[in-house]
């Protein structure tokens, strides 16, 4: 019985090592005809490169909420993060405090127990805005010159349309589709 591991030991350890050692063989490369530079037309480039690389954007905003956004001109979602990065800061450092003063003197053991449940969701909260202010200036650095803007804007009957503002060449031609209440084009 010993024997037998030991067999299929050795032979577990030697087997991929003569499946590496094997070579395919490839079959010979044509040679491919390049164009004749004359005979090619220089495309021009149609994507403008945003100020900062998709992982540079990723890294400022993991670091600062919001620094991403505002590097990639998207002021207003910079500003929402920076806002709730401030609150759900302010909001753990206050739990903190409170947790800290009931251990001290000595609360109920559930109450401290809810406390450093609330605490943990704020510290949690900070962590997912920085997770997610990255990801946002991310695809916001990808997405950096998309040419369509979405618009809201209020319709007679008091319904909310949305649109699509497409532009083409160097003026806006705005292509909107608008719903009434239910989401319906109107006539």
């Amino acid at each position: 019985m010993r024997l037998l591991r030991i067999v299929l030991l050795i032979a577990v350890l030697v087997a991929p090592v003569g499946a590496v050692a094997q070579v395919r063989q490839q079959p010979p490369r044509q040679q491919q005809e390049r164009p004749d530079p004359a005979d090619t037309i220089p495309v021009p480039a149609f994507r403008f490169h945003p100020p900062v690389s998709p992982l540079g954007a990723f890294g400022m905003s993991l670091l600062l909420p919001g620094w991403g956004q505002a590097t990639l001109g998207r002021r207003g979602s910079g500003a929402f993060f920076v806002f709730f990065e401030g609150l759900a800061l302010t909001m753990t450092v206050k739990s903190k405090r409170q947790l800290s003063y009931q251990e001290r003197i000595g609360v109920h053991a559930d109450s401290l127990d809810n406390k450093r449940a609330e605490f943990e969701d704020w510290l949690v909260l900070v962590i997912f805005n920085h997770l997610v202010s990255g990801a946002e200036a991310f695809v916001s650095a990808h997405l950096w010159d998309f040419p369509a803007d979405l618009a809201m804007q209020k319709l007679p009957g008091n319904a909310v349309g949305l649109g699509v503002e497409i532009r083409l060449g160097k003026r806006a031609s705005p292509i909107r589709r608008t719903g009434g209440a239910l989401g319906l084009p109107e006539r």
